[in-house]
């Protein structure tokens, strides 16, 4: 199986990153579409307008942010509709999660992997 990345979506793109989905709410400054190479725009599963304001990118908030991301995911439709997507992207070839966000670690893309593989390993158990 491949694999899901994410990647700062001002990173160069390469043949590895497979299919590059924008999982952010909001456009990225500076980007035009050409230059994001991105095969989707996911801003419908993206956090919330209120959550991402009160998260700020502001570390001591990280843990309540993934709490209460993965709550918004929960409710949504429009995730499981996109897990059910990433699976079948999957088998074809690697995904990668784009984000504009300056933290490696502490943005939605990671929790969004996190919670996207939690939901296809309920499935495959």
């Amino acid at each position: 199986m491949n694999e899901i990345k994410i990647k700062r979506i001002y990173e160069q793109t390469v043949l590895s990153d497979g299919y590059r989905i924008l999982v952010d709410r909001i456009w990225p400054r500076g980007l035009t579409k050409e230059k994001a190479k991105i095969y989707s725009w996911k801003k419908e599963i993206a956090p919330s307008t209120e959550l991402r304001c009160w998260f700020g990118h502001n570390s001591e908030r990280f843990p309540e942010f993934v709490e209460k991301y993965e709550e918004e995911l929960r409710v949504n439709r429009e995730s499981y509709l996109f897990k059910d997507e990433c699976e079948e992207l999957l088998l074809l070839d690697n995904i990668t999660f784009v984000f504009a966000a300056k933290s490696l670690n502490e943005n939605n893309a990671a929790v969004l992997k996190r919670w996207v593989f939690r939901n296809i390993n309920n499935i495959l158990l």
